[in-house]
């Protein structure tokens, strides 16, 4: 059972999917503006938090900046801004996740669960994976790179760390949904995409000119040790 909270102002959505968070077993706490919101978010039992943009008081992307400024819980962002430009930049304030309007609480059930299973485990034994001057460490969850630590969200570190493990080889996006998103289906979707695009951003690349992770058009992504 995760302890989740609710942001949004449409009361009719709101309890909906407050109920059928709780049929799955969330302890829901909900509110309807992002104030209440902050207030609440600032509880230290909370495990995650959903978080509507279209606020009646303060814009949802507003209040995701001042949340991160206080808070590492959690957040996935509930939007009908679905441009690969406006997701970037959601995640650059601190989204670990993203659902477009509209989806069933079904979806956002999977994707709760999903962010919460990436917490490592207290007794994992996984050695630290070296590709090139990048090191990922499992137990820690720390990254550097050349020897200068890099700070990522946790669905960046997922997303890094699969792919260091399996360096060399392309690994699908139908893959990464399933193995690191635990979403097992494929479809339109642009979250590995955007991941990719914001790990590129921490490792110091580009698409263009990609040294580490290298997008193979039509078949998946691959991260290799760049040639020197």
């Amino acid at each position: 059972m995760a302890q989740v909270l609710l942001v949004e102002d449409d009361a009719t959505i709101r309890v909906a999917l407050s109920r059928a968070l709780s049929e799955r077993g969330h302890a829901v706490a909900s509110a309807a503006d992002a104030m209440s919101g902050l207030r609440a978010a600032l509880d230290d039992r909370l495990d995650l938090v959903v978080l509507d943009l279209g606020l009646p008081d303060v814009d949802g992307a507003e209040m995701l900046r001042m949340l991160r400024a206080v808070s590492s819980t959690p957040v996935i962002v509930a939007t009908a801004r679905d441009t690969e430009s406006e997701i970037v930049r959601l995640l650059d304030r601190g989204a670990d996740d993203y659902l477009v309007k509209p989806f069933s609480a079904g979806q956002l059930d999977a994707r709760i669960r999903a962010v919460l299973r990436r917490a490592p485990g207290p007794d994992t034994e996984d050695r630290a994976v070296e590709v090139g001057g990048l090191r990922v460490d499992p137990r820690s969850r720390e990254v550097s790179l050349d020897g200068r630590a890099l700070t990522l969200r946790p669905r960046e570190f997922d997303l890094l760390l699969y792919l260091a493990t399996r360096a060399g080889t392309v690994v699908s996006k139908r893959e990464l949904l399933a193995e690191v998103w635990q979403i097992p289906y494929g479809g339109a979707d642009k979250t590995v995409d955007v991941h990719v695009a914001w790990l590129r951003r921490r490792l110091g690349e580009t698409a263009a000119s990609a040294r580490y992770l290298h997008t193979m058009r039509g078949v998946g992504v691959k991260l290799v040790a760049p040639e020197h």
